[in-house]
């Protein structure tokens, strides 16, 4: 295995790691206390290509590996996972989809707008009632004429009041998991709308949105893939998509890490740095080998992706990496903050709201429970959930 990033792929990491450093890190307590992100960050997304990282060029995207894709999220997780989430839901989960099972038609008409940053995408899968079983989700279209109509409600939907398009999963049958179908809706059809969910404990900076559907009708162009085939789609978006909150999870704790470091050398106590104490130095080495152990899982599942690994054997190194790269992320987050004590307390350190953020990363897209369920059936060849 080969972890290394080529000439063209390290160029971009490196313009996302200085991109975070002017334009998202100054910004970060701000954003977090006004609870939205300055939404011009969009647009500076899709001019230096993050927005369309694998996306063919004729549809204005970056030709890169999934490796630079990870460390590009790596590094916005780094700065601030708001920002990290408005790409990797636009375009992780919706513009990859749409390249990936699109017609020509949806490629031409949405993805040129995503990867430039015109327009944003959002992932309608979870619902109210609806969570880590996406296969029994509610929300319904049925066939009239040649339209679909949609009635249903989403949850948790991020990007969800900014969207331009939303990739909407609805129950086209009753055969379970197999009656799920994919649709491309556009945010301002008749029916369609989106209210905001305020008051998060993280996250605080992206829009996220509940969805409801109310006889929002499409033609049957907007379908995406096969009538009845939607959930392998979701399914296979979201199985990627954990490397990159995987990435995201290596980021924060990294950027935990660093502020302790620092506050660690310059503070003093008991007449010498507090870094010089034993029991702090074990905070900032337990933080250190948990954080590298997460960065190689995550790398051996990006690693997979770009060898063309098929799905299913892809699956238990994704869940490895989600798994224990979010539950370090909490980890290393709570443990830094205490190495700066009563000041991880307040927002003059960022501490606080990594803290925050990293909680989140254990509980969507597969919570940690989900992902060792996931990783005990790879194991055992026996279905636990």
């Amino acid at each position: 295995m080969d972890f290394a990033l080529d000439e063209i792929d390290e160029e971009i990491a490196s313009l996302a790691r200085t991109f975070v450093g002017r334009e998202i890190v100054p910004h970060i307590r701000e954003w977090d206390r006004a609870e939205s992100v300055d939404t011009a960050i969009i647009g500076r997304l899709g001019e230096l290509g993050f927005l369309g990282l694998g996306i063919a060029e004729e549809y204005g995207g970056t030709p890169s590996s999934f490796q630079a894709y990870a460390a590009v999220m790596e590094e916005l997780g780094r700065g601030d996972n708001s920002i990290r989430g408005i790409v990797s839901v636009s375009l992780g989960l919706v513009g990859k989809s749409i390249a990936a099972h699109g017609t020509e038609e949806q490629k031409s008409q949405w993805l040129p707008r995503l990867t430039s940053g015109e327009a944003l995408g959002c992932f309608g899968l979870t619902e109210p009632d609806s969570g880590s079983d996406p296969g029994s989700l509610r929300t319904r279209a049925r066939r009239d004429g040649d339209d679909w109509v949609l009635e249903g409600e989403k949850m948790f939907i991020t990007n969800g009041t900014w969207a331009a398009v939303a990739l909407i999963f609805a129950r086209t049958s009753d055969e379970g998991g197999r009656g799920v179908t994919a649709f491309l809706v556009p945010t301002d059809a008749p029916g369609f709308t989106a209210q905001a969910i305020e008051g998060k404990l993280g996250l605080r900076g992206q829009a996220t949105a509940a969805l409801s559907l109310e006889g929002v009708r499409v033609p049957d162009s907007a379908r995406v893939g096969d009538l009845g085939r939607g959930l392998p789609i979701a399914l296979e978006a979201l199985t990627k998509g954990r490397i990159s909150v995987a990435a995201s999870s290596v980021g924060v704790a990294q950027a935990a890490l660093d502020v302790a470091l620092g506050y660690a050398t310059e503070r003093t106590q008991f007449g010498g740095p507090i870094a010089a104490k034993q029991l702090v130095q074990e905070l900032l080495a337990d933080s250190a080998v948990e954080i590298d152990a997460a960065r190689l899982l995550t790398r051996r599942a990006a690693w997979g992706v770009d060898q063309g690994t098929a799905l299913r054997a892809l699956t238990l190194h994704v869940s490895m990496a989600k798994l224990a790269a979010s539950e370090t992320a909490v980890a290393v987050t709570n443990r830094c903050l205490q190495v700066l004590g009563g000041y991880g307390f307040i927002d003059e350190f960022p501490l606080g709201k990594y803290l925050r953020d990293a909680r989140v990363l254990t509980l969507y897209e597969g919570t940690s429970q989900i992902q060792k369920l996931i990783i005990g059936r790879e194991l055992t060849g026996l279905n636990a959930m």
